[in-house]
Formats: structure tokens, C-alpha cells, sequence
């Protein structure tokens, strides 16, 4: 019996043998788990080792991770997320006859779709976002009927959209081919997909005018054609998109009238329709929906008066009508929009006074009104606007005193008031405004002393006191002599460096050999050595600290209808879901009712930006975490986008990466929390005033070389992580020494990375008005927002000059004269006076080790992106330096 069942099979197996050599040509069928482990073999990369559970003994439907079968066993979904997989899509995929989903985000897959996946008749879902597809855009994929979702972005395709990719486009509902490089126009096929709610489009180089009929699309919500160049009027077809929400028309070259009815729609959340050339008046704002949060129509010919009708916009969080040709007057009812956080007006023909009633916009981060023709004064109630970050109303009319309640606005960064007509003395208080970056009260007629508390202002990069009537001594303060005396010029009764008039005893009895250091060599010796055996106590302290909570279990937790507190005296609560990245973190009601007053404790703050406002929230038992509270503000829609969002980061680890630990989302607050860095920013380091220890009025001395070394090994590691080892690569954007934070051993940790697809202001303005890192963004993105990890690389090298030379990005040493960090440090080493360079504070270092490194920052610098090294490039050389072998 065995033998004979033996011989059977030897006799099968040669039967199918020599049909496959051609005489019947019958093939054995190829199973589901021999198509998926082709797949496997065309993958050339798998760092993270994702296809391990992919072998030949295993089933697919059980032991297969990412893969999901159908009730009846055959694969159904392939879900591949941001694993990093780099080679060719296997053509064998599409003997899965049963698959509906094939998700392949953030890969590095290359080459194009293959024309076999014509075959896959009941595919809904094609995710290949963020990939490294290039070619043309199949045709093909027209012929697949059941095609709900298609998404090609972040890919390298070219040529034009294929007109038959939208033949039986019936049942798509969502389109995006965003940041590719596709020319041509928008096939009028599109107007096929009859249940289409989108489409993206954005930045990439497609032209012509928007097709006719493309809004007879009753449930189309999401049109985004950001940075491209379509021309045309849209005022006839727009309005006639009664779904939508979210309208992004910004950066390219449209003309007529601006598609302002939309603005009443009830479901309207985002409208940008700014850099165009659209014109008239915006008296079509009738209605406004008070869902409506994103209201930008800047940089356009837009005229007339701004409608009383825009204060129904109860909703809004940015208004920007800024460089357009507006006259009348400022309707005061826009106080009245209590969830404003920006409003930019500037550089129009507006008249008449700032209404008062915008200090009744608590949460209020930017107000832009330069260039305007206002007058009156400045009203004193601007300063109920605590967090504002940006306040510009330079180039008008106003008069009278500068208000002396301006230092309630602590976290103030840009205030320019120049080319006014503001008289009376400049208050004592600004000396309060600790973060102040940017001071200009230039072209006024500003008289009195300059007050000595302006010396308390570190985060200066900007200071203009010139062309009014002060008179006096300039008060004998470092910080000011980095402005140079343009600074100064044009106030004749001042006298003292920078100065060259000197002081006579008309002038109180100063001269100008007053001006030398107080403290003598021995006495800074003394505090050194005092600082030093203070600061080796302390190491010793925390890294026991450190080894405790090394032993710490992670995990994630989530705890639904989690209350926090929404008032200091809980009268209210507000019910979300907390998710907690670490088991180290309370969990119960009672700890979180506690620690999240401080939310509304305006003594808890430590931070308010473009991210939103940052607080430091302390539990019982002495835990510190910081809380960003976020204004998500357009482009995440719901609560899965958000929690896809902050789910990637929580995945993200890194020594030198401020590490996420969780987040909250609620209707109304969504809520990052991350570990508390407690010995504040580099920028604090390099240049503060305040640090123990420091004589010189420079910096922290303990910040000797080979801590700044260590810190810049530590921040290209972490950003060589973020660009090479995430997949998709996240790119930072706004890498300046104020986001480089210390902890309690200077090891370096990197702030605010992966936000900005939470944040589209960032977008609009982080990269360019409210970017204020003057001196680190790469001139391709300042001049045309081209992103890519070289703008990164730039910035960091501009940190490397910074710990080298201990200078700020940008100063002003002479008379109209703006000295830019990296040129300065070229033309010294051109020249063959590197030393010139260094850090006179500097301790400990070589000065072959300091060369290298400013070698480096300058390569890092290069103008042409492609000739910056990458962030890996950055850390092996590095390295090779400590190493001694570079």
C-alpha cells in the first residue's frame, strides 16, 4: 500500500513536470503565501526587520504580520506603515485576487506601480504615500472600478495627470497627488468622480484654470491647490461647491473676484486663497460660518473696507487680509472673536485708531497692523493679551506714551513700534519682557534716559533706539554694544559707547574710561571654582536620579472620558481621552485634576509659540511633565487624524529627542505632553545674563568645549534619526538654539520636531512672518518655501558657528551694518584668521578640533542645498574629529 501510494505521487508530480515543459501547458497554482513572500524577495531593505514573521512555515492569515484575511481565508489588506522597506513592487501582489487594501505609507519603494496591478479588480484603498515612486502616474489604475481612495504623495512622479485615470471614477472619494513634480492641467474627466468629498493637488507644477463643472460635485468638501500655477477666475465655479469645508487656493496666480460666498457655508473650517492676484472688494462676506477658523486672503489687490459681516466669524483662530489695498477703518467688533490667534492687517490704507477691544482676545499670539495709517495712541488694553507673542503696528501715526502695562505681555518676542510719533520716556518695565528678541522704537520722538533694565534683555537679536530724543548716557551694558551704533544714531543728547560723542560732566560726571570690568581675574577664578564644585555635586546627584528612573516599565495606556480640569476651581470639566505613552505617569482622576489646574495657572507657563502655549504640569510625588496646549488649526480634522499623528511620535525614541509621553484629545483641547527639560535652551546658555558663576555677562560658563561638543554630536544625532532612520523622514523646519534644550547633564535634547502636519500655520507663517529665527532658516526656504532635510542641515550648521564663535546668528556691530554669522566666520577664515573666531570664554579646547567643527558649520551653510552634507555625513565626521582621525 505504501509503495504503490508513493508511486502515485512520483507519477503526478512527472505528469504536471512535463506539462509545465509545454505539451498541455498547465502550471500549478501559485498560493497566497508564495505571491507575499515574492513580495518579500523584492525587498532590497528591512531595518526594522518588519517581514520577519513572513516565513515559509507560517500562515499568513495568522503568523503574517500586516497582513489581514477575509472570513473565508484569503488576504484581504496589506498594511505596511512606516517601516522603512526600501526595493520594487512585486508584480506577483496582484494574483490576490481577494485584496481591497494595499497601504504602503512611508517606504522607500522606487521604480512605478506595476501594470499588473490592473488585475486587482476590487481594490478600494491604494496608500502609497511617501515613497520614492517616480515616472509617470499609471492610466491604468482608471480601469479599477472600486477604487475609493488613491493617494500618491510625497513621490517623485512627473508629466501630467492622466485624463483616463478618471474613466470610472464613480465611487473615488478621495484623490491626493500633493508634493510631486506634475505639469499640465486638471483633466476635466475629474468631474467624472460624482462621490468625490477631495482632492489634493498642492505643491507641485500644475497649471491652467480650474475645470468647469468640477463643483456640480455635491459632496465635494476638501480642495487643496496650494503652490502651483493655475490661473483664471474661480468666482463662478467656488460658490458653486455648497459642501465645502476646507478651500486652499494659496500661492499662485488666479485673478477676478476672490470666491469670498463660500465663507457662509455651514461647514466651512480653512478658506486660503492668499499670494494671488484676485481684486476688488470682500463685501461678499455676508454670512460667516462659525466653524470657519483659517480666514486668509493676504497678498492680493483686494480693496475696499473690511464688512462689519467678518464679526460674525465666531470661530475664527487667524484672520489675514495683510498686503492688499484696504481702506476704512478697523471694525471693533473683531474684539469680539475670542478665539483669534492671529491677526495680520499690515501694509494696507487702513485709518483710524486700534480698537481697545482687542485686548479682550486672551489667547491672542500675533498682532500685525504695520504700514497701516492709524493714529491715536496705543491702547493700554492691549496688555490683557498676555500670551501675544508678535505685536507690529510700526509705520503709522500713532502718538502719546508708550503703554506702561506693556510688560504684563510676557512672552513677548517681536515689539516694533518704529515710525510713529509716540513721545514721553521709555518705560522702566520693558526690562520685564525677558523673551524680547526684536526692539525697535526707532523714527519716534521717544526723550529721557535709556533705561539700564533694558540690559535684562538676553533673547535680544534686534535693537533700534535710533532717530528720537533721547538724551543721557548710554547705559554701560554688553548687550548693547553687539548693536553697533546705528542703534543709537540720530538722538543727539546721547552720548557713550557705541557711540563716538563723549561723555562730559554735563553728562553726570561719566566718561568714557568708566566703562571697564568690574571684577577682577581672581574674583571670576573664585566663582568658577565655586560653580564648578557646586556643579560636580549636582552630577552626582542626578545620575543617581537617572539610574533610578532607567528602571522604569514603558507602556501605553489609555483612559477614556479621562475629566481635566478646565477652571482652577473646577467648576467644569472638560471629557476626553487621555492616552499615556508611559506607565511612570499617573493614571488616576484624582492626579490629573491636580496637575492639570495648572493649565489655566498663568505662573505655570514656560512657553507660548507657534506650537501653542506650553506649561510645566508638577504632580504629587514631584513628576514634571510640560503640556503643550495645541491649536490644530485646519488640517487635522478629527480625532483619528490627530491620534494617528501623535501615535507616530509617541513611537519615536531617541537620547537626544524630547520624547512625547502622551497625549489628550477632546473636542475643544488637545493636549502633547513630553518629559520637562530642566536646564532650559542652548540659546540661554550660550548668551543669558543670569547663570551662576558668570562674570563677563556673557553666558553660562560651565558651557565649556567639550560639553558644546557633545551637545552638537548629540543634535546631529537626532536630527540624522529623524531624517534617515523615520520613514516618512520628518523634517524640522525651525531649528534655531532656543529649541535645543538641557537637561541636568547637558545632554542635548531636540524640541518641537513632527508637528507641523498638527499645525498648517506653520505653514502659512512659521516659515516666514512669525518665523523669527533670524539667521538659521536656508535661503531657499526664506525665498521659496522649498523644503527638503538640506534647509535642516543649513540650520544646524548655523548652530555649530554659534557654539564655536558664542555668537548670536545675527548682530549689529557698526552703523548700518547687519553682520550674518556664517559670512562673518568665512571671510575671517578666508583670510587666515580663524582664531579671531573662537569663544573667548571658551575653556578646555584645541584649536585644530575648533577649526574642523567651523569647517564643518561653513560646509553645513553652503548657499546650494546640494552641496550640504547630510545629517549622517554630519555625525560620522564628527565623530572623526573627537575620534582625532578627521
Amino acid at each position: 500500500m505504501r509503495r504503490h501510494h508513493q508511486f502515485c505521487i512520483s507519477d503526478a508530480f512527472l505528469l504536471l513536470f512535463t506539462c509545465f515543459l509545454g505539451t498541455t501547458r498547465v502550471v500549478l497554482p501559485v498560493t497566497e503565501k508564495e505571491i507575499l513572500l515574492q513580495f518579500k524577495g523584492n525587498i532590497t531593505s528591512d531595518p526594522y526587520n518588519s517581514l520577519a514573521s513572513w516565513a515559509l512555515t507560517g500562515n499568513p492569515c495568522q503568523d503574517y504580520r500586516y497582513v489581514f484575511c477575509n472570513s473565508a481565508g484569503f488576504v484581504e489588506k496589506i498594511v505596511l506603515w512606516n517601516t522603512s522597506l526600501g526595493g520594487v513592487l512585486s508584480p506577483a501582489l496582484s494574483g490576490l485576487k481577494n485584496l481591497r487594501i494595499l497601504s504602503l505609507f512611508g517606504n522607500r519603494f522606487s521604480g512605478n506601480i506595476p501594470q499588473e496591478f490592473e488585475g486587482l479588480e476590487l481594490l478600494w484603498k491604494i496608500n502609497l504615500s511617501s515613497n520614492a515612486l517616480s515616472g509617470s502616474i499609471p492610466e491604468f489604475i482608471g480601469n479599477l472600478i472600486n477604487i475609493r481612495l488613491l493617494d500618491l504623495s510625497m513621490n517623485g512622479y512627473s508629466g501630467e495627470i492622466p485624463s483616463a485615470l478618471f474613466k470610472h471614477c464613480y465611487r473615488t472619494k478621495f484623490i491626493s497627488f500633493s508634493h510631486n513634480s506634475l505639469s499640465g492641467s486638471i483633466p476635466v474627466s475629474m468631474t467624472n468622480c460624482a462621490n468625490l468629498e477631495g482632492f489634493d493637488f498642492s505643491f507641485n507644477n500644475l497649471s491652467g484654470i480650474l475645470p468647469s463643472g468640477i463643483c456640480d460635485i455635491e459632496v465635494l468638501d476638501y480642495i487643496s491647490l496650494r503652490n502651483n500655477q493655475f490661473t483664471g477666475s474661480v468666482q463662478e465655479e467656488i460658490p458653486q461647491c455648497q459642501s465645502l469645508e476646507h478651500l486652499d487656493l494659496s500661492s499662485n496666480l488666479f485673478s477676478g473676484l476672490a470666491p469670498f460666498g463660500v465663507l457662509g457655508l455651514k461647514n466651512m473650517t480653512y478658506f486660503n486663497v492668499s499670494s494671488n492676484g484676485f481684486q476688488g472688494d470682500i463685501t461678499g462676506i455676508g454670512t460667516c460660518s462659525e466653524s470657519l477658523q483659517i480666514l486668509d486672503a493676504s497678498v492680493n489687490h483686494l480693496d475696499g473696507e473690511i464688512p462689519f459681516s467678518i464679526t460674525s466669524c465666531k470661530g475664527l483662530k487667524l484672520l489675514d487680509l495683510g498686503f492688499n489695498k484696504l481702506s476704512g477703518s478697523i471694525p471693533a467688533g473683531i474684539g469680539e472673536l475670542e478665539r483669534l490667534l492671529v491677526i495680520r492687517l499690515g501694509n494696507n490704507s487702513i485709518g483710524g485708531t486700534i480698537p481697545a477691544e482687542f485686548g479682550g482676545i486672551e489667547e491672542l499670539r500675533v498682532l500685525d497692523l504695520h504700514n497701516l495709517k492709524l493714529f491715536g495712541q496705543i491702547p493700554k488694553d492691549i496688555s490683557n493679551c498676555r500670551i501675544l507673542l508678535e505685536l507690529d503696528v510700526s509705520g503709522n501715526a500713532l502718538d502719546g506714551d508708550m503703554p506702561d502695562t506693556l510688560y504684563n505681555m510676557t512672552y513677548l518676542e517681536i515689539l516694533d513700534l518704529h515710525k510713529n510719533q509716540l513721545n514721553g520716556s521709555i518705560p522702566q518695565s520693558l526690562g520685564m519682557l525677558s523673551k524680547l528678541q526684536l526692539l525697535d522704537l526707532s523714527q519716534n520722538s521717544l526723550s529721557g534716559s535709556i533705561p539700564s533694565s533694558l540690559g535684562n534683555l538676553t533673547m535680544l537679536t534686534h535693537l533700534n533706539l535710533s532717530y528720537n530724543k533721547l538724551s543721557g548716557v548710554i547705559p554701560s551694558i554688553p548687550i548693547f554694544w553687539t548693536f553697533g551704533a546705528s542703534a543709537f544714531l540720530g538722538n543727539p543728547g546721547l552720548c557713550g559707547a557705541p557711540l563716538e560723542t563723549l561723555c562730559s560732566a554735563n553728562n553726570n560726571g561719566t566718561t568714557s574710561a568708566s566703562r571697564k570690568p568690574k571684577l577682577s581675574v581672581s574674583v571670576i577664578i573664585a566663582i568658577v571654582a565655586a560653580a564648578l564644585i557646586l556643579m560636580g555635586v549636582c552630577v552626582v546627584t542626578i545620575m543617581n536620579i537617572k539610574a533610578r528612573r532607567s528602571k522604569r516599565e514603558n507602556g501605553t495606556m489609555v483612559v477614556e472620558s479621562t475629566p481635566l480640569a478646565s477652571s482652577s476651581t473646577g467648576s467644569s470639566v472638560i471629557k476626553g481621552k487621555l492616552v499615556l505613552f508611559s506607565k511612570n505617569l499617573p493614571s488616576k482622576y484624582e492626579d490629573w485634576l491636580y496637575g492639570t489646574k495648572a493649565l489655566l495657572d498663568k505662573e505655570c507657563l514656560i512657553g507660548g509659540g507657534s506650537i501653542g502655549t506650553v506649561y510645566r504640569t508638577i504632580f504629587e510625588g514631584g513628576i514634571s511633565i510640560a503640556v503643550k496646549k495645541l491649536e490644530t488649526l485646519g488640517r487635522i480634522r478629527n480625532q483619528d487624524e490627530f491620534e494617528q499623528e501623535i501615535g507616530r511620535l509617541g513611537n519615536i525614541h531617541h537620547p537626544n529627542l524630547v520624547e512625547f509621553q502622551g497625549y489628550y484629545w477632546s473636542s475643544t483641547m488637545q493636549l502633547i505632553l513630553s518629559e520637562f527639560v530642566p536646564k532650559g535652551n542652548l540659546y540661554d546658555n550660550l548668551h543669558g545674563l543670569d547663570y551662576p558663576g558668570t562674570s563677563t555677562g556673557i553666558g553660562n560658563t560651565e558651557l565649556h568645549w567639550s560639553r558644546r561638543f557633545h551637545i552638537a554630536l548629540g543634535t546631529a544625532r537626532a536630527l540624522s534619526y529623524l531624517h534617515h532612520d523615520c520613514r516618512p523622514a520628518i523634517l524640522h523646519l525651525n531649528i534655531k538654539s532656543t529649541n535645543i534644550l538641557l537637561d541636568e547633564n547637558y545632554e542635548p535634547k531636540l524640541s518641537d520636531y513632527g508637528l507641523a502636519n498638527l499645525l498648517p500655520i506653520l505653514d502659512n507663517y512659521g516659515l516666514t512672518r512669525v518665523h523669527n529665527s533670524v539667521g538659521y532658516v536656508a535661503p531657499e526656504l526664506a525665498q521659496s518655501l522649498r523644503l527638503s532635510e538640506k534647509c535642516d542641515v543649513y540650520s544646524y550648521g548655523v548652530i555649530l558657528l554659534e557654539l564655536v564663535t558664542g555668537r548670536k546668528p545675527v548682530e549689529s556691530p557698526t552703523a548700518n551694518e547687519v553682520v550674518v554669522l556664517c559670512e562673518y566666520v568665512r571671510q575671517l577664515l578666508e583670510s587666515g584668521s580663524a582664531s579671531d573666531c573662537f569663544d573667548r570664554n571658551l575653556r578646555g579646547f584645541v584649536e585644530n578640533e575648533l577649526i574642523q567643527v567651523m569647517k564643518l558649520g561653513l560646509i553645513c551653510t553652503s548657499e546650494v542645498p546640494s552641496r550640504r552634507p547630510s545629517m549622517a555625513e554630519v555625525v560620522q565626521v564628527l565623530e572623526s574629529i573627537r575620534n582625532g582621525s578627521y
